[in-house]
């Protein structure tokens, strides 16, 4: 399993965002779904009830030969907007 590293930004938006850090490692490590995006990043999201609301927690990576890189972090209530049916 490759490490993983978060950018500046990523830790930046994390913090201001208010998103604790144990639910960006969850998304991270367990997500519910992988959905490509522009430039070759991917997106790993899941359903994550936080304040008595539901929201997607999207966590952006690059997937580097040598480690999964953190680009940002974010949490919508848009849920439907990302969310991908099978």
């Amino acid at each position: 399993m490759k490490p993983t590293r978060f950018s500046d930004h990523a830790r930046l938006e994390i913090v201001r965002r208010d998103i604790p850090f144990e639910v960006v490692e969850h998304v991270l490590n367990s997500p519910e779904q992988f959905v490509p995006e522009h430039g070759g990043l991917v997106a790993r999201q899941s359903r994550i009830e936080m304040e008595g609301k539901p929201y997607l927690v999207r966590v952006i990576v690059a997937e580097q030969p040598d480690a999964t890189v953190v680009v940002t972090a974010y949490r919508t209530s848009r849920i439907g907007k990302y969310w991908r049916s099978k």
